[in-house]
């Protein structure tokens, strides 16, 4: 884990037009919000719950990630360099990729709602985006002094985000593309966690950064459904459970993570655990027990209960104006 702390440049003026300050440290609650959608909508059947409550859901989560992308589309659009401002910062790193991530979330939800042709042209969209934003995050970070380009719990939602696209990709009947992600993205998680945990023995994480340390829950839970969904059932349990274990033990560690108190990266939270929700989900569709309908139902109740409040407050901090400069939003 980086010693990075969070800087704040002095107040900067905004020229007039709309949406040019628009904040990337929105998109991780909205990424959240999508996955716990995407997690109810799976989970009605085992808590014979009306699925039009999930699918009102999924409608609200798309309709605020849209929004927040159609919002950042035009301050791109105004100053397509203010990319690379953004990625500069941790703050705009993880907001950038989150982002990304929350196309293919999109896309998924478009599919549950019986849009398969939208969802799969959107997942396409996303893997394009996703490829721009890393051939502009290696240019970035190789200029970068070398103290700002340590291994983070962030560089998941970049560089390990492609498990994602994986998790969609089943949910839209390409088994064979979540085959050729699943692997070289799980050579890349493997090497951000092993080079996580030799830093964990020397550096000491602030406080404000700690949020973010939930991240590394996030790809274990993909790489759990999508593995389920693959049809490697016993290593998809072993996921799901190491999944569940890392999830109380952050709970345990609540007081410590948030010692620093309520900020952006507060939504680093919402979607590790909303991911969990959903391979829990996943697990009880394939081995239908009560013990796994009783936990799905546990962990999606907790991912509601984390995920729902801090996307209200992040969406109010950006509606007051607040979110642009407590996270140095680049301007377009």
């Amino acid at each position: 884990m980086t010693r990075d702390r969070l800087h704040f440049a002095m107040p900067r003026t905004v020229p007039p037009g709309l949406w040019r300050r628009v904040p990337p440290a929105v998109f991780p609650p909205v990424l959240g919000a999508l996955g716990l959608a995407l997690a109810w909508l799976g989970g009605v059947a085992a808590f014979a719950l009306p699925r039009a409550l999930a699918q009102l859901l999924a409608g609200m989560a798309v309709a605020i990630a849209g929004f927040a992308m159609l919002a950042y589309a035009v301050k791109l659009a105004r100053r397509p360099a203010v990319l690379a401002e953004e990625l500069a910062i941790l703050p705009g790193r993880a907001g950038v990729a989150a982002g990304v991530l929350a196309v293919y979330l999109v896309a998924a939800l478009l599919a549950a709602l019986g849009m398969v042709g939208a969802g799969k042209a959107v997942l396409g969209a996303g893997l394009i985006l996703h490829g721009v934003l890393l051939v502009v995050l290696v240019a970035v970070l190789r200029g970068l002094p070398p103290e700002q380009r340590r291994v983070a719990p962030a560089w998941h939602l970049s560089f390990t985000g492609p498990i994602v696209a994986a998790r969609v990709a089943v949910a839209l009947g390409w088994p064979g593309l979540a085959w050729w992600l699943f692997w070289p993205t799980l050579l890349v998680a493997l090497a951000i966690y092993a080079v996580s945990a030799r830093q964990a023995l020397s550096l000491r994480v602030p406080p404000p950064l700690r949020p973010l340390l939930a991240i590394h829950l996030a790809p274990i839970a993909l790489f759990g459904t999508v593995a389920l969904g693959l049809g490697w059932t016993a290593a998809g349990t072993v996921l799901a459970w190491l999944a569940l274990a890392l999830l109380v033990l952050g709970l345990a560690a609540a007081r410590w993570l948030l010692a620093d108190g309520f900020s952006a990266l507060w939504g680093a939270l919402t979607f590790p655990v909303a991911a969990t929700a959903g391979l829990w989900v996943t697990l009880w569709q394939v081995q239908p027990s009560e013990l796994h309908r009783l936990i799905a139902g546990v962990v999606l109740v907790v991912a509601t209960l984390v995920a729902v409040p801090i996307l209200a407050l992040v969406l109010k901090a950006w509606a007051q104006g607040r979110l642009p400069v407590k996270t140095n939003a680049a301007i377009a």
